[in-house]
């Protein structure tokens, strides 16, 4: 790898043990096998580092949520039963053993967020994230749903990345009475009942 790769990848190592706040330009060096003076030549500051270090990460993440995904896919042969519901609860148990063993990554989404208000690049890149956020929950978890008409599956995407917020932010502060996916899943079966009775 180059120094700026190099940089990256330590920079993500140090967010996964230590946090965004906590960590220095010293560590990520230190993680990196690089040198301070690669920081300012790669990336400016150690903050435009740690950024693209989010960003990297939450790429990783959805890289590794696909895959587990797949593999439940693999293991269970065409599962030509499964529901919609059961693909949910899968994702959600997915995504919370990550809050669960990533905190600190998920965490520094924060310490972004603040920086986003302030800096059009890392605004811009985390907005394209949460474009391509909403476009894979739908295809992966909800398939044709929307019936083609991309501005529903945008909403239901959407409506996807709000929970995937506010699920986060129950599981950072409150986690011993944070919701598991079984939770969500009984929550909207639910709703969807009752929207049925209403409907009929």
């Amino acid at each position: 790898m180059s120094h700026r790769e190099d940089l990256l990848a330590g920079a993500v190592r140090c967010l996964r043990e230590k946090g965004y706040a906590r960590t220095t330009a010293r560590d990520i060096v230190a993680a990196s096998g690089t040198n301070l003076a690669s920081i300012g030549y790669h990336y400016g500051s150690t903050e435009a580092l740690l950024n693209a270090a989010v960003v990297q990460a939450m790429d990783e993440f959805g890289a590794e949520i696909g895959q587990a995904m797949a593999a439940d896919t693999v293991l269970d042969g065409a599962v030509p039963d499964r529901t919609v519901l059961d693909g949910f609860e899968r994702f959600w148990t997915h995504v919370i053993d990550s809050f669960r063993t990533n905190p600190e990554v998920w965490l520094a989404t924060f310490d972004v967020f603040s920086v986003a208000q302030r800096n059009h690049a890392v605004r811009a890149a985390l907005a394209d994230g949460l474009e391509d956020g909403r476009v894979l929950w739908v295809r992966s978890l909800f398939g044709n749903v929307a019936g083609g008409d991309p501005q529903l599956a945008r909403a239901i995407g959407s409506l996807h990345q709000a929970l995937l917020s506010g699920v986060l932010v129950q599981w950072l502060i409150d986690p011993e009475r944070a919701p598991s996916a079984a939770d969500l899943v009984g929550a909207l079966r639910a709703i969807s009942v009752r929207v049925a009775e209403e409907e009929a």
